[in-house]
């Protein structure tokens, strides 16, 4: 599946948003926040990006607002990766929290919030770049 390049970066700076607020507030809504957060990540990673709850929103207004066709499309697999990673180290982030080791707990979110912040700002998605990275360790090379 070909997804429109807008998408991840615009999921990217709903979930740099979800954490900065969850890292400002902290306590049992900040916890409650990074839990969504994981919720947010879990779904389309077990099921695909077209059920994420943020990809949905962006079709939403994409629709309302008529954005026009994608500049670009792109492969699922790496944003989905991406969403694995993030899932990954905000999980982890979620037990710690819920464990009683807030220090690690919000360290862990903010790691997830930096790199959803580099991808919203910038566009680079570190999750993709190692998907693609595992991509070529794995393939043989065909030169030489």
């Amino acid at each position: 599946m070909l997804i429109d390049v807008r998408g991840p970066r615009f999921a990217a700076a709903l979930t740099m948003t979800v954490l900065a607020i969850a890292l400002t507030v902290q306590g049992p809504v900040g916890t409650a926040l990074v839990g969504w957060q994981v919720l947010a990540f879990a779904v389309p990673t077990l099921f695909g990006l077209r059920y994420s709850p943020y990809g949905n929103l962006f079709r939403a207004v994409k629709h309302r607002f008529d954005l026009g066709p994608p500049p670009e499309v792109e492969p699922e697999a790496p944003p989905r990766f991406a969403q694995l990673c993030g899932l990954v180290v905000a999980g982890a982030g979620l037990v710690a929290l819920l464990a009683g080791a807030e220090v690690l707990g919000w360290i862990l979110v903010g790691i997830v919030l930096a790199l959803s912040a580099l991808l919203a700002l910038t566009g680079i998605c570190v999750g993709c770049e190692l998907y693609l990275l595992g991509k070529r360790l794995r393939t043989p090379s065909t030169a030489g």
